[in-house]
């Protein structure tokens, strides 16, 4: 693998490139500026045009898809036509189904859900799991989080309001009481006290991947959540059902967006615990961190942006050094936590690990 593309620059998409140009020559394409200042070459184009999709990708070994969940299908389809890996880290699951299809005739990889939740967080919780011999729970939280909040909703969009909106509206996947289920989002709210500081954790669609398939018949329960400072589940079910804005996603995203503008200083919560038995022995394990902005290449980027580009960066390396299958559907949990930490991008995870 020499020649990756790179789709969608904004703040993920521009810090995506930035990762993978130490090591692979990587070519954006976007229909605007990238959002950030980029060391690699831009094509201007839109994956509306199937053309000029198509033609952009030729020549290309991979392709990472960084746009919004709902434009993420095109560039499968294309990268599928051109016999390539594809890469992209959409939380959509009818997007997943569809890559999964695909991924049946793929000449290369495609792995798709390759950012923080899902991503990362499934890594982490077969890390876990594999532990045991036999199990009871599975629960994976995350949260991504303004550091200083304010405010009734304790919250700023510091990734894809489109993103949040959709994991909000569209039901989860489950196990529970060892049965597969879907659940209401914004539904299942716990607390969660973490080292003094209070969360409130409910459930969001998308985050456990391709879990429930790979548990299925193994557990008892097996759910993902996203955390949150308390009360924000109250105030967007009031948004989005008794105001019955779920049908205007868009003007949703808008009122959000310039209510709660990104923060500079913000941090990803990674939560998760294991219940089961070694042989005879009931046991629990446990793997919690905090991660922060850290400054690469000279530049401080937020904890959002480069945990969720270091995410998807360190799984295009693990393909292309032969870590991971080079063709068909790539399942988050089926990648080794320790290999994913010994990649170039994967490390930046491991200079804040004191848990594991």
């Amino acid at each position: 693998m020499k020649n990756v593309a790179v789709i969608g620059l904004g703040k993920v998409g521009s810090l995506v490139g930035t990762l993978l140009s130490d090591l692979f020559t990587v070519t954006g394409f976007d229909r605007q500026k990238p959002a950030a200042e980029v060391p690699f070459a831009v094509t201007t184009g839109s994956v509306t045009d199937a053309d000029q999709l198509k033609s952009f990708l030729s020549g290309m070994d991979a392709v990472v898809s960084c746009l919004p969940y709902n434009l993420n299908l095109p560039v499968a389809q294309a990268a599928h036509a051109l016999g390539i890996h594809y890469f992209d880290l959409t939380e959509d699951v009818p997007t997943t189904s569809a890559i999964r299809e695909m991924a049946k005739t793929s000449k290369g990889a495609m792995a798709p859900q390759c950012g923080l939740a899902p991503g990362f967080i499934g890594i982490v919780g077969a890390d876990l799991y594999n532990r045991f011999t036999k199990l009871r729970d599975v629960e994976l939280r995350v949260g991504a989080l303004p550091r200083y909040p304010n405010g009734l909703m304790g919250y700023s969009f510091t990734w894809s309001p489109a993103g949040v909106i959709n994991e909000y509206i569209n039901d989860a996947e489950v196990i529970h009481n060892g049965q597969h289920k879907m659940v209401p989002s914004l539904d299942g709210i716990e607390m969660i006290n973490i080292e003094g500081q209070e969360f409130e954790a409910f459930s969001t669609s998308g985050g456990l991947g391709t879990m429930c398939e790979t548990l299925a018949g193994k557990v008892d329960t097996l759910n993902y959540k996203t955390m949150r400072y308390p009360g924000h589940a109250k105030l967007m079910r009031f948004l989005l059902y008794e105001l019955i804005l779920k049908e205007k996603r868009e003007l949703v995203e808008q009122i959000l967006t310039e209510a709660k503008p990104p923060v500079r200083e913000d941090v990803v919560y990674v939560y998760a615990v294991v219940e089961g038995w070694k042989g005879d022995q009931l046991a629990r394990e446990e793997f919690y961190q905090a991660y922060h902005p850290i400054l690469i290449h000279g530049k401080e980027w937020r904890a959002i942006s480069w945990t969720t580009a270091a995410s998807v960066a360190a799984v295009v390396e693990m393909v292309a050094n032969g870590t991971l299958p080079q063709q068909g559907f790539i399942k988050q949990e089926e990648i080794s936590f320790d290999a994913f930490l010994q990649t170039k991008n994967g490390a930046l995870y491991a200079r804040h690990e004191t848990a594991k």
